[in-house]
């Protein structure tokens, strides 16, 4: 049994196949790790959709930004942006599916035989494994709930600079949800910063998430999609960026957690 992690797919179904061919994998030994952003932005997000939903006894899905929006468009019944070419998702009978594949998934992982956490785009310097399982079950348990749609009502923007446990269910909900899938830049009082979006040098008063000292000690491997601007560079040997900014041009990136060799699509 081999299990990978695979950087951002965002609809692009063909290079997702090429790289799945690359390491021969099986659905029925091996085990998928997606990071987040399965969907929107690509050529063919349905495929892909129908791709995971077929095999989802062999897929894990850390939900990304894209994947949350999507599932709060349908639940709010707003239109798809244009961008993100998701129209035939939207109208097809598989809907239903494609929701309750995505709603079942969680935002973070940690597996422990790797000694590996993975999320769409990290984890707060400030949160141990333990806490952010924790928040992550947290923010699980309220998409998954009744009250879903008033969480994916009040899930954008910034969220108070608060202490996370200090703030109302609805704030804390979106706080979460703005570490695992939107984060990128933390300021001097380790706050996001959520409108910066270059490469890891870029913003000389704001330092990536990775970038703080914890991570030099940890042993822990951290993964994570969504910050294509680093073209797959941390300069970490413990944090492995999977985002290589396949939508835009770039390759695909997958690692094999047991051997971390990676792959790619080109």
């Amino acid at each position: 049994m081999a299990q990978y992690a695979i950087g951002d797919i965002q609809g692009c179904y063909k290079p997702f196949m090429q790289l799945l061919e690359v390491v021969d994998f099986n659905p029925s030994r091996d085990h998928l790790y997606l990071v987040g952003d399965v969907i929107a932005r690509g050529q063919d997000s349905q495929a892909c959709l129908d791709f995971l939903y077929h095999n989802q006894h062999a897929v894990s899905i850390t939900l990304g930004n894209h994947d949350l929006h999507f599932l709060a468009c349908v639940a709010l019944n707003k239109d798809p942006n244009p961008k993100d070419k998701l129209e035939n998702v939207f109208v097809s009978n598989k809907l239903p599916q494609y929701v309750a594949l995505l709603r079942a998934q969680p935002l973070a992982v940690f597996l422990p035989e790797f000694d590996t956490f993975i999320s769409h785009a990290g984890i707060h310097p400030d949160w141990s494994i333990p806490q952010a399982m924790e928040y992550a079950l947290f923010a699980q348990q309220c998409y998954q709930s009744d009250e879903a749609l008033s969480y994916y009502t009040n899930m954008y923007g910034p969220h108070p600079n608060q202490a996370i446990n200090r703030l109302n269910t609805q704030d804390k909900f979106k706080a979460i949800v703005n570490v695992f899938t939107r984060m990128r830049f933390l300021d001097d009082k380790r706050q996001l910063n959520l409108n910066h979006k270059g490469p890891a040098h870029s913003a000389k008063v704001l330092r990536p998430w990775f970038k703080h000292e914890r991570f030099n000690k940890d042993k822990t491997r951290y993964i994570f999609g969504h910050w294509a601007a680093l073209e797959g560079k941390t300069n970490m040997n413990n944090v492995v960026a999977l985002d290589t900014g396949c939508v835009w041009g770039g390759p695909m990136t997958m690692i094999d957690l047991q051997t971390s060799e990676y792959f790619s699509s080109k």
